[in-house]
């Protein structure tokens, strides 16, 4: 069925995908060919974005027209005392904005300029030393604003789709056009910020008083009791989570209770950001108001996803000479070539685990050549990073520029391999993986969530390479030692059974060359056209099987198979019996995801269900030796570390001490007596990361 024609808004901080020389970032691509798409399509497409200063350079390469709007008025800041020192609690900036337009490829892009739009013209984004010292870190909260009144100016009497991205950089917006019927918002997820990550409320109180949608802002989230304090802390060292103030409020929250949809770029994203399952963040999210206001607007979301460039996806990896770039850098066109492409961020990337894995595997003799970008623009500053390198002349090429896509495309051609072991869960599609891959090269990833549509973690047949368990941990020997059985496993592949490699790499190619923008569109489209119509969204029943959310389905929709992975008894006695032998295999379930709160349900409940040893390892897990020491068994646990929380005082991000237990034989590990309000952080052999409670037998 052909979509009515719709006026879709696209808007964010930085829309310059059109243009190499404004080019900040992924979003400004994924936004510029997305706009394209659907203007290819018939409908109409409006962009808005700061001109950053750069009004005489758009000049010089394209027709800008100069609008008829001039926007005058105050801005009032409410400046947070802990943070902006030596400042007043409110400052006004009398602002005058202009507009001007450029037509391109079907799609009028709208560029909004002022005094304070018009800041840092060569790298748009406040550096985040400027909070606390310079106004210029609200640059991304007045185009906001401005957004907003240019919007219903502009198109004020239009009924029209306002597309906007990462709700950091537009929670504003949702709320000041929700009473607007003819404006409809969707919010696009664009990278797993913390889900909890909150900003001053007075600020945001005084800026939507002056939108007119005060009364949209959500009460102060109450006061964090004690429990949990240890797991409370160490969320910090995982990225995921930190504390705040009271007087904060989260702008994930005000998208979520205030835009029609939101948007997501890969199923496995929707997934993680809405349960955080597995992670050692998942307990505490659940205790957060943030996860209530996630399950209450569950039915707005959808994927729209995510797609690598037409113009990669055009180039012949086969017309590539890999001999010739290979030897050009100096390494053996003989030997299996692995290749990693991505800016150069330590931890989210898993650069630090990667280099430690390729020093061991090429110092241990292993015959094979590794290609590592690290983007910085600049020498790498890491001096691990260069020794390693130096060390490896002529196995391994380590570069930091940034060069020509061509150029990249030929190193991912002239791979057998491709190298992604990305932690935190903060790559949301991951196109670098994308593209490597459309090329036929092998991936060796990290089996987040985010980047689970590769299906490098599937099973056969559908597997497309070799997958490492996620990491939450900075400097993790788990993740390089992961990292070192797949490459050698790897290796042994490539020799030993080359038309079993040829395999995976086609496999690699096609699933890769699936992510186009015309399906990126087409999944847009169908959800913009449903909203457009004005069709209510619905929560699929299998989304909230995945997240065990029973008290949003009818009996008639519960799975005993869901019931049973996420252990909820009630759920299951909705569809079915209780009996013992399911009684059993809840058991079973919940001991494997070392859910012993479930397995304590059900042997309370079932005697039987449990042998008496199982019910034995079960109680003595943890245990205390003779001379105090801390013993604790799980067969099926990789590392068992203390977290003992920090005396607060008055810091609201305390520290935890983390101390890892020593590994005395297979599946028990040992140390020293806990502190008072320790927990226990356990990484199973699957992957999964949880807590369990300091308990002598």
């Amino acid at each position: 069925m052909t979509e009515s024609r719709m006026h879709i808004i696209e808007t964010y901080f930085e829309c310059c995908g059109f243009d190499h020389t404004f080019l900040q970032g992924g979003t400004s691509v994924y936004l510029w060919n997305l706009s394209r798409a659907f203007a290819a399509r018939g409908h109409r497409v409006s962009l808005v974005t700061p001109a950053h200063g750069r009004l005489d350079d758009l000049r010089r390469r394209y027709q800008v027209e100069d609008l008829d709007y001039a926007d005058e008025y105050e801005l009032p800041l409410a400046l947070d005392p802990d943070v902006w020192h030596g400042f007043p609690a409110e400052e006004h900036l009398r602002l005058r904005t202009t507009a001007h337009r450029i037509r391109l490829d079907g799609v009028d892009l709208y560029f909004l300029s002022n005094e304070q739009l018009d800041r840092l013209p060569d790298t748009f984004y406040p550096p985040y030393s400027t909070k606390g010292r310079d106004l210029v870190f609200f640059k991304p909260l007045v185009f906001q604003v401005d957004s907003v009144r240019f919007l219903r100016h502009w198109f004020g009497e239009e009924k029209a789709l306002v597309h906007a991205h990462e709700p950091y950089y537009h929670y504003l917006l949702p709320p000041a056009l929700r009473d607007d019927p003819l404006k409809l918002v969707v919010s696009t997820v664009q990278s797993n910020m913390p889900i909890a990550k909150k900003v001053y409320a007075p600020e945001v109180r005084g800026l939507l008083r002056l939108l007119g949608a005060e009364h949209h802002l959500p009460p102060e989230d109450p006061a964090a009791g004690p429990e949990l304090e240890a797991v409370r802390q160490y969320q910090q060292l995982t990225h995921l989570h930190y504390e705040y103030p009271p007087d904060h409020v989260a702008p994930y929250r005000l998208v979520l209770e205030n835009a029609d949809l939101i948007d997501f770029l890969s199923p496995g994203q929707l997934d993680f950001y809405a349960s955080f399952r597995d992670t050692p963040f998942e307990a505490l999210f659940a205790h957060l108001p943030i996860a209530r206001t996630v399950r209450e607007n569950a039915h707005k979301m959808f994927v729209g996803g995510c797609a690598i460039s037409d113009e990669w996806l055009a180039r012949d990896p086969q017309e590539v000479d890999g001999a010739r770039v290979l030897g050009d850098l100096g390494l053996d066109p003989a030997l299996p070539t692995f290749f990693h492409n991505a800016r150069y961020a330590l931890n989210h990337k898993g650069q630090l685990e990667l280099m430690r894995a390729v020093d061991r595997v090429l110092g241990e003799g292993l015959a094979a050549n590794f290609v590592v970008r690290c983007i910085s623009g600049a020498p790498l500053d890491d001096p691990y990073f260069r020794e390693v390198a130096e060390r490896h002349r002529g196995r391994l090429h380590l570069e930091s520029e940034r060069v020509d896509e061509r150029r990249v495309f030929e190193y991912a051609a002239a791979a057998d391999f491709c190298l992604f072991p990305s932690k935190f869960e903060m790559d949301t599609f991951l196109i670098a993986q994308g593209e490597a891959m459309v090329c036929g090269a092998v991936p060796v990833a990290t089996a987040q969530e985010g980047m689970a549509h590769f299906l490098h973690a599937r099973p056969e047949p559908e597997s497309t390479g070799f997958a490492v368990n996620r990491s939450f941990t900075e400097d993790d020997p788990l993740l390089t030692d992961a990292l070192v059985a797949r490459i050698r496993e790897a290796v042994t592949l490539w020799s030993a059974d080359p038309a079993r490699h040829r395999e995976l790499s086609a496999r690699a190619a096609t699933v890769a060359r699936q992510f186009t923008w015309e399906h990126c569109a087409d999944l847009h489209l169908a959800a913009f056209g449903r909203l457009w119509r004005g069709e209510p969204a619905v929560l699929p029943a299998e989304r909230a099987l995945r997240h065990g959310w029973f008290d949003l389905l009818k009996d008639e929709e519960i799975t005993t198979r869901a019931a049973l992975s996420h252990g909820d008894l009630a759920a299951y006695e909705r569809r079915a019996p209780l009996d013992e032998s399911a009684a059993r295999r809840f058991f079973r379930t919940a001991w494997e995801r070392a859910d012993f709160a479930t397995c304590e349900q059900v042997v309370d409940r079932f005697p039987a269900a449990a042998t008496a040893a199982e019910t034995r390892n079960l109680r003595e897990r943890c245990s205390a030796a003779p001379d105090g020491t801390l013993v604790y068994r799980l067969p099926h646990a990789q590392r068992v570390e203390t977290v003992t929380p920090a005396v607060r005082g008055t810091a609201t991000r305390a520290l935890p001490e983390v101390r890892a237990l020593r590994r005395t034989a297979p599946g028990e590990f040992a140390g020293p007596p806990p502190e008072p309000g320790a927990r226990l952080l356990l990484t199973l052999a699957s992957g999964r990361v949880t807590w369990d409670e300091v308990r002598h037998g």
